[in-house]
Formats: structure tokens, C-alpha cells, sequence
């Protein structure tokens, strides 16, 4: 028998017929700026950007970890494709940047089309939601590397500020405020902890009377997007620092923006914690501390404002339930 690339476990038929899949999804995401076809060795994007004096470029690359895990289980793909653009969009959106392009990686064992094209559809409704153009991917089948169907995914995100509005926490000083705005979960960290905890116990399609919800459909809520939420306050002098709740927890990741000889002061009762978070401490016996070293506890994004505008950013805020959860001191 003759060994072909077919046999050596890659189909480049299937290749092909999740490219012919997926070119609709990734149509209706470019905006005005994209300038190349679908299927080019490179996206173009025009640079010229009218509205601002000084264009500063942000980007950052990122993946959403073993909640893919998940993903597998449920034998749903569509939404962590969702999770990983909102993540970007986040993280770039700590430095003020609105977000322009992204770019998607997809790589698997054995392609499935089907499951692909789910998992593009999740990058393509995230664009959509955030107004940002998907501007090239890679789809790669590596047998090899990754086990059968099973798959990975990352992203890269391009977005812009104006050089004097960056945020970078440079002006955070003592006794500014900390407002936190709700996650929906644990949007894309924590996980191998978390499904080591709660698959000892129940099963993925359980369904848990405290979550009114099974663990799976749970567990793969799409991490949110702030972007709309606090466009709003992008042009103001009022935030200055950003901090988006990822691996690392509340303290790990703000604390990268608070400059040194201040740290933070958390009021941890400030907040309801989500059932979630409850049903993962009490069925692993979980330390506190542990649990806020691993997860954002129902923060997903935190706004670091001097006192006196606290009252004007709660205004702006006002329909997103946003908490005072503490400040900044001295050490």
C-alpha cells in the first residue's frame, strides 16, 4: 500500500471543506479597514487611522487553557472560539485600546470539520460582538502532537490607543479606589482545578440546583467583554488603571499596574460570591487563600479611580452592578 500525506494522518480534502465553511463566518466580521480576500497569505488592514493625533498599537496573544477540556466533554465547540476573542479584547482593553484584528489559530490531531467550523463560529461571533475584523487564522492537523479530534486554540488581537490616553496605572496613588465590574464565571482560568474538583464528584451534564444549571453549561458561559461597557470612560481622565481578572487572581493581576511602595487593600466582603465559586471551595475543601490566588471570584475587570470620580464612574456604570471592592494604600 502506497503511504500518502491521507494516510500519514492528514486530509487536506477536509482542510479545504472547512475553509469553504467558514469564509461566510469570516466575512461578516471585516470592517472598512480590510482590504484582502479570504484565503491570502497575509490580511491586509489599512493603518491610517483619521481619528487619531498619535496611534499607538497594542497586542496580545492568548489561549483559553483546559476549559477546552470541557468543550470536549459537552461536545460543544462553539463558544470558546467566543471566549478567546473576549479575553484579547479584554487584556488590550487594560491599556485603553480599542481593538482592530484578530487572528485565530486552530490545531487538532484530526480534523473535523464539523467541529472546526464550530469553533470558528465561536472567533466570528466574537468579532461580530466586538467590532473586530478576523483578519487571518491557521488551521493546522497534527496527529502527532494532539490526541484524535481533541484540539487547541489561540488568538492574537491588534487594537489602537492615542498615545495620551493610554492607561498604564503610572498616576495610581494612594487611597484611589478600586470599583470591580461582575464576571459571569470563571470566564477562561482556573480550570484544571476546577474540573479536577467538581468531576470527582458530579458529572459534566449534571445538573446542580445551587448553579440552576448543569456543571458543563456552567463551566463554558463565555468569559465577558468589557469593551462596550466601559468604552464610555476610554476618553476620560477618570480610570486610571485596568486590571482584567485572568490566572493569577484579583490581587496577582492588579498589582501588576500599582506602582511601587503601594499595594491593595481588598475587601473581600464587599461582594456576593457566585455559586460557582461556593460549590468549587466547599466540594475540594479549598482554602480561601488558594481560591483567590486561582480565580477572579465573580470580579472579572477592575477599575482603579481616584476618589473623587468614583461617584462619576458608578453613573456610567450604573446598569452593570459594579462594586467598590477596596483600595490602594501604602505598604
Amino acid at each position: 500500500m502506497a503511504i500518502d500525506y491521507k494516510t500519514s494522518g492528514v486530509d487536506i480534502q477536509a482542510g479545504e471543506e472547512t475553509v469553504d465553511k467558514i469564509k461566510p463566518m469570516i466575512k461578516k466580521t471585516h470592517r472598512k479597514e480590510v482590504l484582502s480576500e479570504i484565503g491570502l497569505f497575509g490580511g491586509f488592514f489599512d493603518a491610517k487611522f483619521p481619528d487619531y493625533n498619535h496611534p499607538v498599537l497594542v497586542a496580545s496573544t492568548d489561549g483559553v487553557g483546559t476549559k477546552l477540556k470541557v468543550a470536549y466533554a459537552m461536545n460543544k465547540h462553539n463558544t470558546v472560539g467566543n471566549c478567546l476573542v473576549n479575553h484579547c479584547v479584554n487584556d488590550i482593553l487594560t491599556s485603553g485600546a480599542r481593538p482592530l484584528f484578530f487572528l485565530d489559530y486552530f490545531a487538532t490531531g484530526k480534523l473535523n470539520p464539523e467541529i472546526a467550523t464550530q469553533v470558528i463560529e465561536g472567533f466570528a461571533n466574537g468579532c461580530v460582538e466586538n467590532g473586530v475584523a478576523l483578519l487571518g487564522g491557521e488551521t493546522a492537523e497534527m496527529p502527532s502532537i494532539y490526541s484524535g479530534e481533541e484540539y487547541d486554540v489561540s488568538g492574537t488581537i491588534v487594537g489602537v490607543v492615542e498615545k495620551d490616553k493610554i492607561v498604564d496605572g503610572k498616576k495610581i496613588i494612594e487611597n484611589d479606589v478600586l470599583i470591580g465590574l461582575p464576571s459571569n464565571g470563571l470566564h477562561t482560568n482556573g480550570y484544571s482545578l476546577a474540573r479536577n474538583v467538581l468531576f470527582s464528584k458530579y458529572k459534566v451534564d449534571e445538573y446542580v440546583d445551587s448553579l440552576q444549571n448543569t456543571i458543563g453549561d456552567e463551566l463554558l458561559k463565555i468569559h465577558r467583554s468589557y469593551l462596550k461597557i466601559i468604552d464610555p470612560l476610554l476618553n476620560t481622565d477618570y480610570l486610571k488603571g485596568i486590571s482584567h481578572i485572568t490566572g493569577g487572581g484579583i490581587i496577582g493581576n492588579t498589582k501588576r499596574i500599582i506602582p511601587k511602595g503601594l499595594k491593595l487593600q481588598i475587601d473581600w466582603s464587599s461582594w456576593e460570591l457566585p455559586a460557582i465559586f461556593k460549590l468549587i471551595q466547599e466540594t475540594g475543601n479549598i482554602a480561601d487563600a488558594e481560591m483567590r490566588k486561582v480565580f477572579n471570584l465573580g470580579i472579572g475587570l477592575i477599575l482603579v479611580v481616584a476618589k473623587q470620580n468614583v461617584d462619576l464612574v458608578l453613573e456610567v456604570l450604573q446598569n452593570e452592578n459594579p462594586k467598590i471592592i477596596g483600595k490602594v494604600i501604602s505598604e
